[in-house]
């Protein structure tokens, strides 16, 4: 049997440790689902695109690589907002859309599904992806799939394949190497440039009284979280997180301080951060929610700042210098010297808990819920208070903690939940998630039922969007009420709690905790005006903007 264009594509997936791919079943993609499920890759169909695409995106920031496939504009259209949200947040998604053969485009028939142009789609992802192809030619299709998945591991963004149905299943040249070799991803670093960048870099460090670590996401994306915990213990050099980037290093270490948020965060962490002469930043998104809606005070001539993609040490640009390369020069360069001993913020302790009879508050939730982490959950916060109010959440490996923390994309949870669950089996989903976005892509439940799943599911109903709310009040802003904890009655399976108290919200805890095999979902009724400090700080300051 020759060798086809998707085998190659399959044989690729499989490499990256790709072994399930989301999406909805459509005319343009089945033989592609048919062709998966015969190499071994399992195809985990949602209840809608946005959902598979959330899902996808999940899978990849636990796996580091996930996949959404969906059939032409009407199921690929619906996956650019989670594709735009995998960009904005560096995670490598590859996104595959079947679509019509070439020979159906020669007369430019009207094709069902087909919106403008049969490149609509295509130039559409052009702006999400950081690299795109279409696979209209058998000879260069093994190229072009190296190409793409090797831009989305080296940059950690999305990428995009078109698949026509005619060339997805033409055969490849007989001179293709199969099984393919290794993609080679690494690039390396100008020597000179990296010696000249480390020299600097450490003398400004040594130099330091008060020096100072903050990480961000991309030291899990590179996964380089094993280098960044080494060198604070080295060093004996205090680290704080961003909120994209909680759990980058497991707030159990001995040198974390907690979650850096500028003026939205704990005060004590903002003071220590930026009074430091020498502020170490490592793969940091400059974004609004990371820098507290633009209150942080950073002062660029006492950071080295480094990324995947830039480097910058007070006011010196370094170009073609890898992350990887210079943390690692770090750790090796500093061998033997330690930070002056001080005096730094170490996570709150004991959150508030509540009286037991008081009804649940913001502050008591996440008190209650702080107890119940162990190494084997995975937090997964969507957009609002489920986000905000988990800052001071104490989440004990690294990188057990996602959330839409800059796209701010809606609806991320749920599905994110499924994804994650998936892409490490040993993980049980903990998912923070408020009414408004649970409307939207909450019963992707179905789907986690059908794979015998078992998330526990924190529905924080406080009837309405409530980071809105706090910014302008409006009738815009409210929600029909639902009966979340009904769920289970509709899907047949799952087990659900409904808690306005602090003793019902234990309970509801200790049973769901105990239970294995299904899913909990547990709707806990706010008041409508309750919210975290964080949330208040930051809707003030969004407000102010209005």
């Amino acid at each position: 049997m020759s060798l086809r264009v998707l085998d190659y594509l399959v044989a690729r997936l499989k490499e990256l440790g790709v072994l399930h791919v989301f999406g909805i079943p459509g005319d343009y993609v089945l033989p592609v689902y048919d062709a998966l499920l015969e190499k071994g890759i399992s195809i985990v169909t949602t209840c809608d695109e946005e959902g598979a695409g959330f899902a996808a995106d999940a899978y990849a920031r636990i796996r580091g690589m996930g996949a959404v496939c969906v059939t032409y504009c009407v199921g690929g259209l619906k996956v650019a907002n989670t594709t735009a949200g995998a960009y904005a947040e560096k995670s490598p998604v590859l996104v595959l859309s079947g679509a019509p053969g070439m020979k159906e485009r020669e007369k430019n028939s009207l094709l069902h599904h087909k919106v403008r142009d049969f490149d609509t789609q295509r130039r559409v992802f052009e702006e999400l992806t950081v690299a795109c192809t279409l696979l209209s030619e058998p000879e260069r299709a093994p190229q072009e799939v190296d190409r793409v998945l090797t831009q989305a591991l080296r940059y950690k963004r999305p990428v995009y394949i078109e698949l026509p149905r005619d060339t997805s299943f033409a055969p490849l040249p007989s001179s293709t190497p199969f099984p393919p070799p290794p993609l080679v991803v690494k690039e390396p670093s100008d020597p000179e440039a990296l010696e000249e960048a480390l020299e600097e870099a450490v003398t400004l460090l040594t130099s330091a009284q008060k020096p100072c670590l903050l990480a961000d996401v991309e030291i899990h994306r590179f996964g380089l979280q094993q280098e960044l915990e080494e060198f604070a213990l080295q060093v004996e050099i205090p680290v704080a997180a961003t909120l994209l980037g909680k759990s980058v290093i497991a707030e159990t270490h001995p040198y974390y301080m907690g979650v850096y948020e500028g003026a939205l965060g704990r005060p004590e962490v903002r003071e220590y951060v930026e009074s430091s002469d020498c502020l170490l930043m490592l793969g940091v998104f400059m974004t609004d929610i990371n820098l507290g809606i633009y209150t942080a005070q950073l002062d660029p001539a006492r950071c080295i700042y480094a990324t995947s993609e830039r480097l910058s040490i007070r006011y010196h640009r370094y170009e073609n210098v890898t992350l990887e390369d210079f943390l690692r020069g770090l750790l090796k360069r500093t061998q033997g010297w330690k930070a002056p001993r001080r005096e730094f913020p170490r996570p709150p302790g004991e959150l508030s808990l509540g009286e037991a009879r008081d009804r649940v508050t913001v502050r008591s939730l996440f008190g209650r819920l702080n107890r119940y982490l162990t190494d084997e959950t995975v937090v997964i916060a969507d957009v609002g208070d489920a986000l905000f109010g988990a800052a001071d959440l104490l989440v004990h490996q690294r990188t057990e903690f996602l959330g839409s923390a800059y796209y701010a994309s809606l609806g991320f949870a749920v599905p994110g939940a499924l994804g994650a669950q998936l892409a490490n089996a040993r993980l049980r989903p903990l998912v923070l998630v408020g009414d408004g976005a649970f409307q939207m892509t909450g019963m992707e439940l179905s789907t986690i039922a059908r794979w015998g799943l078992d998330p526990i599911v924190l529905l924080l109903d406080n009837q309405g969007y409530g980071t809105e709310r706090q910014i302008r009040q409006g009738p815009y802003n409210e929600l029909l009420p639902w009966n979340y904890w009904k769920v289970p009655d509709v899907l047949g399976t799952g087990r659900a709690f409904l808690v306005e108290t602090n003793e019902q919200l234990e309970s509801a805890l200790q049973e769901s905790f105990a239970v294995r095999g299904t899913f909990s979902l547990i709707q806990v009724r706010l008041n409508p005006e309750d919210r975290s400090p964080a949330l208040a700080r930051l809707a003030e300051r969004l407000a102010a903007q209005q």
